[in-house]
C-alpha cells in the first residue's frame, strides 16, 4: 500500500510540476516586469522555486546570515540545490555551457539569467568576470559550485579555483555555504535527492516526486572579502563548507 501511495504521490506531483512551470513560462514571456533586468529575472526566479518546494514538500532549514552582493560558493548535490538557494534570495547561478541545451531546464536556466561557461575554455573566464561585475554591483548574489560537478553530498569535493579569480582581482564579497537533505526513514537522500554520476535525470526526478518530504539544510559561513590567492582561497572555502556541513 505503501508503494502505490508513493506512485500515486508521484503522479501527482509530476502532473502539478509542469504545470507550475508551463505558467511561469506563460508568465515571464507575457509580463515584461519579469524581464526586465537581471534582477526581475532573479526574482521571478525565487518566486518559481518557492512553488515547487511547496509542492515537493521540500522544507528548507537555513541558518546564517542570507547574503547579498556576494559570491556564494556552496557544494553541489543536485538539481534541488537550485531551487532551495533562489528560493532565499534572488541569485544569479553559473553553470556549464551544457544545462543550456538541456530539454526545459535550459531553456528556463537561461531566461532566469543563469551565465553558462565553457569550462574546457580557460579565456571564458574573462568573459563571465564581464557578465557578473555589474551584478555584484548592483547587490545580486551569485552562486557558484565550484566542486564543477555534483556528488552524493557525505563529503565536499575540492574546490576549483578559476571561478575566484574575478572575486580576488576585484574584491567582491564571498560567502561558504553548506547544503545538505533529509529524507523519511528508509529513503535515501545520497541516491533519492543527490543527482551525481552517471545517474539519468528523468527516471531520478519521478522518483524524487515520490518522496513523502524532504527536509533541506542551509547553512551559512561568514562573508570576507576574496584576496590573496585564489587557489588557497579556493581551499579554504571548500573547507569552511565542509565544517558548515558537520553542524
Amino acid at each position: 500500500m505503501r508503494r502505490v501511495g508513493d506512485n500515486v504521490r508521484g503522479i501527482f506531483r509530476a502532473l502539478c510540476f509542469m504545470a507550475l512551470l508551463c505558467g511561469a513560462a506563460a508568465s515571464l514571456l507575457l509580463r515584461p516586469r519579469h524581464r526586465r533586468d537581471a534582477e526581475s529575472r532573479a526574482r521571478w526566479l525565487q518566486a518559481l522555486c518557492k512553488r515547487l518546494l511547496r509542492l515537493l514538500a521540500v522544507r528548507v532549514d537555513s541558518a546564517g546570515e542570507v547574503s547579498s552582493g556576494a559570491l556564494i560558493a556552496a557544494n553541489h548535490l543536485g538539481y534541488l540545490d537550485i531551487l532551495v538557494l533562489a528560493s532565499l534570495r534572488p541569485v544569479v547561478f553559473v553553470a556549464k555551457r551544457e544545462v543550456r541545451g538541456w530539454p526545459v531546464f535550459g531553456w528556463f536556466a537561461e531566461k532566469a539569467g543563469t551565465r553558462f561557461i565553457d569550462r574546457g575554455r580557460r579565456g571564458d573566464v574573462v568573459r563571465v568576470t564581464g557578465e557578473l561585475t555589474p551584478l555584484i554591483e548592483a547587490g545580486l548574489s551569485v552562486v557558484v559550485f565550484l566542486e564543477g560537478t555534483s556528488s552524493d553530498g557525505r563529503d565536499v569535493l575540492p574546490f576549483k579555483a578559476s571561478l575566484l579569480e574575478p572575486a580576488v582581482r576585484l574584491g567582491w564579497p564571498v560567502v561558504p555555504v553548506a547544503l545538505g537533505y533529509r529524507v523519511p526513514e528508509g529513503r535515501s537522500a545520497e541516491l533519492e535527492v543527490a543527482w551525481w554520476g552517471d545517474m539519468t535525470l528523468p527516471p531520478h526526478l519521478v522518483n524524487f516526486f515520490t518522496l513523502a518530504w524532504v527536509e533541506a539544510r542551509v547553512r551559512w559561513g561568514m562573508e570576507r572579502r576574496a584576496e590573496g590567492n585564489r587557489k588557497v582561497l579556493a581551499a579554504a572555502l571548500r573547507d569552511e563548507v565542509a565544517v558548515l556541513l558537520s553542524k
